[in-house]
């Protein structure tokens, strides 16, 4: 299924870029929550980040601090928030890999987050599970 960012990268819908290059896509959010509020995406087309080839995820990796930084400048803001959701519960709208640089100017501009801590299972373990599912997938 077609996306919004698809339609945009097929040329089908206009957006305001700031950033281009062969596996990178950087455009003014049409419905942003601060001045300045740009996405980010690969033109690798994949819904969900751990999808992402890893020359993808580099390149976006190169590119982010990058934008970040012309995001500052421009909006004044040393402050801001980059955000990346993964699936429909984790508040994912659009199915194709994306970030959200929103400069924070104030503490009442840009995006607000609840932090709710859970009692975790035991870090030691967890950890360990993490690094064998690392090792698995470089293997």
């Amino acid at each position: 299924m077609s996306t919004i960012f698809d339609r945009i990268l097929d040329g089908e819908l206009p957006c305001h870029r700031v950033f281009e290059n062969d596996h990178v896509l950087a455009f003014m959010d049409i419905a942003p929550i601060s001045a300045g509020h740009t996405l980010v995406i690969p033109k690798e087309r994949k819904a969900r980040l751990h999808e992402l080839s890893d020359d993808a995820a580099a390149e976006l990796g190169r590119a982010l601090p990058r934008i970040a930084r012309a995001v500052c400048k421009v909006s004044g803001s040393e402050d801001y928030n980059v955000l990346q959701n993964n699936g429909a519960p984790a508040h994912q709208a659009v199915f194709h890999v994306h970030f959200h640089i929103i400069p924070r100017p104030t503490a009442n501009v840009g995006l607000g987050i609840d932090w709710n801590p859970i009692e975790a299972p035991d870090p030691a373990e967890y950890a360990e599970k993490l690094r064998a599912a690392i090792a698995e997938d470089a293997a």
